[in-house]
This record gives C-alpha cells, structure tokens and sequence, in this order.
C-alpha cells in the first residue's frame, strides 16, 4: 500500500462538483488525501464538498479574478494539482460561432496554464527529489484522435492541453514538479449525458470500446492515485489515454 499512498497529501480537483472531477476528488479523499475543489456554481459546489468531505471554492477559472480565488483559499503547500475545469461545444462547421473559442479556449488552455502558473509557489514548498509536487491535467481522446461530433475546438484546445502538458513537465522537472495528463475515454459526465442517457445509444458507445463498456470512477481516480503516488514519481511528460482501447 505504500507504493500507492496519498494520505496526507492536499490535492486541488478543479471541476471537481461533478463527472471526472468529482470522481478523482472522491478518490483521493477515500484514500487519506485533504481535499480541495472548485467550481463555478456555489450550490454544486458546496453540496459537492460535503458530500465528499471536502473544501469547496466557488470560481470561474476562465478568468483571472476567478484562479485568484480559487489561490487566495488554499493552503501554502499543494502537493497535487488536477486540472480538470473544463468545457465542450458542438455545432455544424458553417455555423460554429467565434465565441465558443473563445469560450473553450479560456477555461480548456488557459485555465490550465495560468492557475499551474500561479500555484507554483505552493507546489514548490511540496516537491522535492523524493516525492515531487504532482500537476495532473485532464485532457482527451478527442485530443488524440479525430472524434465524430462537430466539436472543433474542443478537440483543439485538448490537443493543446496535451502538448502544454508536455511543454510544462521539460520547464519544470528541475524544480521536482511533475507534470502529466489523462486523456478519458467515454465516462459518466454532463458533457457525456446527451449520449450516454440514451439507452440504445450508450449501448453503441460501449460496444465501441475495446474493452466494451464505459469508463468506471475507479478507472479515473486510480489512474490519477498513481500518477500521484511513488508509484509515479518517475513519470513526467507523459498523457495517459484511459479509454478503454479507443486510441489503440
């Protein structure tokens, strides 16, 4: 078990009120860890916190003012930071309207960038050569491969989330700050809901994948455990699809 060992870690879950946020937040907090999240809605996020055990932070981390919030409320020290928030927009090619990319774009990539950016202070006080301070982003299947819906800029913006994944972990590996990513497969979420609630629909999702059904909180939460464990300390730079055989 000491492999695997989170207890006593504090670990930041952005968009963790629901889907894959809520998931790792759950996670880490069964398994010993001080928990915070965060989201813009104050009654999923505070309904959320007490269900898990957690600190709920009310913010929109598409903004500036919002990851200043989000900062001010933690703690000195953070030893995992999950980078989660995020956001989907789907709409026929001639009809895609500018501001959805600006939209996803905000929260998708730069939220990620600038909340990493202005957590390093505390993340540094965590690391060191033995146990690194972790930066977990989420990112996607649709940012691997081509995905079926119209969903150009979330597709995009994943992409990015990959490479700045990438791009972080080479910057920051000195520091013992380890920076990785997850890209989920099909898993119970809002952004899934409009599918997966589709009985025969969910069945053609599932029969999709390899593996032949869809993404459980296990899955998602073991996979963040261990990049944030001494089972992955030796792991930088790295995105992990957890979808099941989709991307093989």
């Amino acid at each position: 078990m000491t492999l695997f060992n989170v207890s006593g870690k504090t670990v930041v879950v952005t968009g963790g009120s629901r889907g894959i946020g809520r998931m790792v937040a759950q996670g880490f907090a069964e398994a010993g860890a001080t928990v915070f999240i965060s989201a813009r809605k104050s009654a999923e996020v505070n309904a959320a916190a007490e269900e898990i055990g957690c600190t709920g932070v009310v913010a929109d981390l598409s903004t500036p003012e919002g990851i200043a919030t989000l900062v001010e409320a933690l703690p000195e020290r953070v030893d995992v930071l999950v980078n989660n928030a995020g956001a989907t927009w789907g709409a026929p090619l001639e009809e895609f309207p500018e501001s959805a990319f600006d939209k996803l774009w905000n929260i998708n990539v730069k939220g990620v960038f600038f909340l990493t950016q202005q957590l390093l202070p505390n993340l540094r006080k965590a690391a060191s050569a033995e146990d690194p301070a972790r930066v977990i982003n989420v990112g996607s299947v649709d940012g691997i491969r081509v995905p079926a819906l119209e969903s150009y800029p979330y597709s995009a913006t994943k992409a990015g989330v990959h490479m700045l994944t990438r791009h972080l972990a080479r910057q920051l590996a000195g520091e013992h700050i380890t920076v990785n990513a997850i890209a989920p497969g099909p898993f119970e979420s809002k952004m899934m809901a409009f599918a997966l609630d589709d009985p025969g629909t969910r069945r053609a999702i599932a029969g999709s994948v390899p593996l032949g059904r869809i993404g459980s909180p296990e899955d998602m939460a073991g996979t963040a455990i261990f990049l944030a464990s001494r089972a992955g300390a030796y792991l930088t730079g790295t995105v992990i699809p957890v979808d099941g055989g989709i991307t093989c």
